[in-house]
């Protein structure tokens, strides 16, 4: 069996988890799940003042070769260990995620898109699209609610890195998808576009 790779991609907070969820939940076919997000470098080496000051929206931050390295090991077939990623700490887990191939594997990052190694691996490349206000106020809550931040570390977090680099690497990256959607729009249907997509090039791969 040859897996469908789907690739989500977008500004932080513009949607991209909570259009996976959807998917996840009611594609038809099995559907395995990566995050980009589990391949941040490890940071232990620094000390913890240190660690929160590192770019962590800059392509730089992200171990790109392991992540490349995995997708094709999945492309071929084999399981994987991804790597589990602490972002109250800044450092990778001991413990690691087992994932197989799976009819339909969903990838999902804000820089996905962003490498061209990684894009040519995807079968269908989506880009969700939402306003700066919204993702900002979307990124308050959630670093708050799961990150283990405050309030006024993640709006600093925001203005000092996160929107620089959504303009210098994450927007330009819009170009490469085949399938924009709006990040404020209705889940449901956005999830049923993607949906469509995935019964085209499963039904085309038979």
């Amino acid at each position: 069996m040859s897996s469908i790779f789907v690739g989500i991609a977008g500004g932080s907070c513009s949607g991209k988890t909570t259009l996976v969820k959807s998917i996840e939940e009611n594609l038809s076919f099995s559907v395995a799940r990566l995050a980009f997000d589990s391949y941040y470098c490890d940071q232990g080496h620094l000390p913890i003042k240190e660690r929160a000051l590192v770019n962590y929206d800059h392509p730089d931050s992200l171990d790109v070769d392991l992540f490349i390295d995995d997708l094709r090991m999945l492309r071929r077939g084999f399981d994987i260990s991804s790597p589990v990623y602490d972002f109250a700490t800044h450092t990778r887990s001991d413990k690691v995620a087992d994932i197989s191939p799976t009819e339909v594997i969903l990838f999902d990052g804000i820089l996905l898109l962003a490498f061209s190694e990684i894009s040519d691996l995807l079968d269908l490349k989506i880009f969700v699209s939402a306003p700066e206000n919204t993702r900002l106020e979307r990124r308050i809550l959630r670093d708050v609610a799961e990150r283990g931040r405050t309030a006024e570390q993640a709006h600093t977090q925001f203005l000092k890195t996160v929107q620089p680099m959504h303009a210098q690497f994450v927007e330009p990256s819009k170009k490469n998808a085949d399938l924009i959607l709006d990040g404020e729009g209705d889940i449901n249907e956005m999830a049923k576009t993607v949906e469509n997509q995935i019964d085209f090039l499963l039904l085309g791969s038979d």
